[in-house]
C-alpha cells in the first residue's frame, strides 16, 4: 500500500481536533467548578488526569508517525521556558533516553535551535558536526549527523478562521535520516505541517495544567481563609466547606456531598442560606454558636452563585467571628456608664460640700472641725478623681505600646509592705487588714518602689471593695529563693470560675446583682497585670470561690535584671 502524506496528515488532524474538543470540555468543567458531591471528587481527580494521559499518548503516536514519515532516527521537542530563557527537551522523544532529554538545553539566543525559535523559520542541517551554527546546540550529545528543525507555532484564529495571533512556543527536531540521505524541502514542509499539531497538543496540555493549578490554588485559598466559607449546591448539598467553617460546626472533612440541612444544624444559618437561595439580596444575620463551651457570635452573609448564562450553582455563605467586636462594644458601653458614675459621684460630693462651706462663710455656721471635715472630703474626692484620670491615661499609654516609665532602684521591702497595710487599714472600719510573712524576706530588693506600692494598693482596694460585709484582708509574703510570692486574700463575694481568666482584661467586670452595686472602671486589675508582668517581669493570677472570697497572687524575681527589663520594654 502506497504511503500518502496528505491522508496521514488529515487523519492526524482529525485525532488532534477530537482530543482538543475533549480538553476544551474539561477546561469548561474546571472553570465552572461544578458543585458535585464528595463521592464524585475521586472521579474528578481521575478525569483531570485523563486528558493529560490521553494527550500524552496522542503526542507519542504523533512523534512516532513523524519519525516514520521523515525516516528519522531521532525526534526531539524543545519547549521555551520564559523564566530561564532556555529551550529544553520535553517528553515524548524518540531515539533519546530520559537522561539525555533532561540535560538537553540551549539558550534561546544561541545555536540553530535558538535561531529557528527566534525567527520562526525552518532550517535544514546538512552537516551537524561542521555546521558553525550548531556549535552551541547539544547535538554532539545525541550524535546528530544531519537533521531538520522547524518552529512550534500556535495560531489563534477568529470566527472567519483567519489567523489573528501567532506565538512560537518551541522547536521540533528530526535527526539522522535512516537511509543515510539528506533531508530536503519536502521533509521541511511535512514537518512544518505536523509541528502545528504538536504545538496545538502541547499548548492545550499547558493550558489545562494551568487551569487545574489555578483551581487548586483557589481551593487552598478558600481552605486557609480565617473566615468560614460554605458553598451549598443548587441541590442543597455541601460542595465546599473550609477548615474554619468545619471547626465552627464541628464537621468532618468528608462532609462534602452530604445534605447541607442535615449537617448545618443551626436554624439561623439555614434561614440566611434559604433567603439567599430565593434571590434575596444582602442576606445577613448574626448567629450564636457554642465552641468548646464558649459562646461565639458570627455574622453570616450569604449570596446566590450564578454560572455561565445565569445558571444557578447554589449559595455561598461567609462567616465572620465578631465575638471580640461585640465584647468591645459591650465593654465600651459599660465603661461609659461606670466612668460617668465614677466621675459624677466625687463631683457631686465636691460640689455639695463646697457649696455648703460657701453658704456658711459669712455667718460662721460651721465650726473649724466641721470645715476641716468638709474640706477633707473634698480633698479625698479630688484624689479619687485624680486616680480615675491616672488610670485612664495609663491605660491609653499601655494600649499605645508605651511603657509606664519605670524608675528602678533598691528599696526596703518590709517597710513598704508594712506601710501599705497600715494605710489601707485606715481607710476601712469594717475590715481587718493584716500582713502575714511566711518566712524570712530579703530586706532590700530591686524594682520600682512606687509601682510596687500601686500593685498592692490596687489589690487591697479591690479586696476591701468586693468584701462589702467586712472580714479579714490578708497580705501574704513568701520568699522562694530566686522569686518572691505575694498574695492578697479576702473573704468577699468571690469570682465565678468562668470569669477568672478574664478579670485582668480591660473594662472587664463580673456582671451580677452583688457586683452591680459596686462601681468601678474595670481598669484596676488591667493596670496591675501590666505593672507585675511588664514592669517587674512577674506573673499574676487569681484563685476564688463564690461566696467565700478571692486570693490574688503574683510572683516577681527576687533580683530583677534591670538591663534585661529595659531591653524588653524597648
Amino acid at each position: 500500500m502506497e504511503f500518502n502524506p496528505e491522508q496521514e496528515k488529515e487523519q492526524q488532524q482529525r485525532q488532534i481536533e477530537e482530543l482538543q474538543k475533549r480538553i476544551d470540555e474539561l477546561q469548561r468543567r474546571v472553570s465552572r467548578q461544578e458543585t458535585d458531591d464528595n463521592s464524585a471528587s475521586a472521579r474528578t481527580e481521575e478525569s483531570e488526569m485523563a486528558p493529560i494521559s490521553e494527550a500524552d499518548m496522542a503526542l507519542r503516536r504523533l512523534v512516532q508517525r513523524i519519525a516514520m514519515i521523515l525516516q528519522a532516527e531521532k525526534i526531539v521537542i524543545m519547549f521555551y521556558d520564559r523564566e530561564s530563557g532556555e529551550l529544553h527537551g520535553i517528553p515524548p522523544a524518540l531515539g533519546v533516553d530520559d537522561d539525555q532529554l533532561r540535560i538537553l538545553r540551549v539558550r534561546a539566543s544561541q545555536g540553530i535551535s535558538g535561531q529557528v525559535f527566534r525567527e520562526s523559520e525552518s532550517v535544514i542541517i546538512h552537516d551537524a558536526i561542521n555546521d558553525p551554527r550548531a556549535q552551541k546546540d547539544p547535538f554532539g550529545l545525541l550524535h546528530v549527523t544531519n537533521g531538520v528543525t522547524v518552529p512550534l507555532v500556535i495560531e489563534k484564529r477568529d470566527e472567519q478562521n483567519r489567523v489573528v495571533e501567532r506565538n512560537t512556543i518551541g522547536v521540533l527536531h528530526a535527526f539522522n535520516k535512516r537511509d543515510g540521505s539528506d533531508f530536503n524541502d519536502e521533509d521541511v514542509r511535512l514537518l512544518e505541517r505536523m509541528a502545528k499539531n504538536v504545538g496545538s497538543i502541547i499548548a492545550n496540555i499547558q493550558l489545562y495544567r494551568e487551569v487545574v493549578e489555578k483551581k487548586e490554588e483557589l481551593a487552598q485559598t478558600f481552605e486557609s481563609l480565617s473566615a468560614g466559607l460554605i458553598l451549598v449546591s443548587a441541590e442543597g448539598r455541601l460542595s465546599q466547606v473550609n477548615s474554619s467553617a468545619r471547626a465552627v460546626f464541628q464537621l468532618s472533612a468528608d462532609v462534602i456531598g452530604k445534605s447541607a440541612k442535615d449537617q448545618l444544624k443551626n436554624e439561623d444559618l439555614w434561614a440566611v442560606i434559604s433567603d439567599a437561595s430565593k434571590g434575596i439580596e444582602n442576606s445577613k444575620r448574626e448567629i450564636n454558636v457554642i465552641i468548646g463551651g464558649s459562646d461565639r457570635i458570627y455574622e453570616v452573609q450569604a449570596a446566590p452563585v450564578r454560572g455561565e448564562e445565569g445558571k444557578d450553582l447554589g449559595v455561598v455563605a461567609i462567616l465572620n467571628d465578631i465575638t471580640d467586636m461585640k465584647n468591645i462594644d459591650r465593654m465600651k458601653s459599660s465603661f461609659v456608664a461606670m466612668a460617668s458614675h465614677e466621675l459624677r459621684t466625687p463631683l457631686t460630693a465636691i460640689k455639695g460640700f463646697s457649696s455648703t462651706l460657701l453658704e456658711g462663710l459669712d455667718e460662721d455656721m460651721y465650726s473649724k472641725e466641721d470645715q476641716r471635715e468638709f474640706l477633707g472630703i473634698v480633698v479625698s474626692e479630688c484624689d479619687r478623681l485624680r486616680r480615675l484620670i491616672d488610670d485612664l491615661l495609663n491605660t491609653s499609654r499601655i494600649e499605645a505600646g508605651e511603657s509606664l516609665s519605670p524608675n528602678y532602684a533598691e528599696f526596703d521591702l518590709p517597710v513598704l509592705l508594712d506601710k501599705v497595710v497600715r494605710v489601707q487599714q485606715q481607710s476601712t472600719t469594717k475590715h481587718v487588714v493584716s500582713l502575714k510573712v511566711h518566712n524570712e524576706l530579703p530586706k532590700i530588693i530591686v524594682g520600682d518602689e512606687d509601682k510596687f506600692d500601686q500593685i498592692l494598693t490596687n489589690l487591697l482596694n479591690n479586696a476591701i471593695k468586693y468584701s462589702p460585709n467586712g472580714g479579714d484582708v490578708i497580705v501574704h509574703a513568701t520568699s522562694e529563693g530566686d522569686t518572691l510570692l505575694f498574695g492578697v486574700q479576702d473573704q468577699g463575694l468571690g469570682i465565678p470560675k468562668e470569669h477568672l481568666g478574664k478579670v485582668f482584661e480591660k473594662f472587664h467586670r463580673v456582671n451580677n446583682d452583688d457586683n452591680r452595686k459596686i462601681y468601678g472602671t474595670g481598669l484596676g486589675l488591667f493596670l496591675v497585670r501590666h505593672l507585675v508582668e511588664e514592669v517587674h517581669g512577674g506573673k499574676i493570677w487569681a484563685d476564688s470561690e463564690v461566696g467565700k472570697g478571692s486570693t490574688f497572687l503574683f510572683r516577681i524575681p527576687a533580683k530583677l535584671d534591670i538591663e534585661k527589663m529595659k531591653l524588653e520594654q524597648q
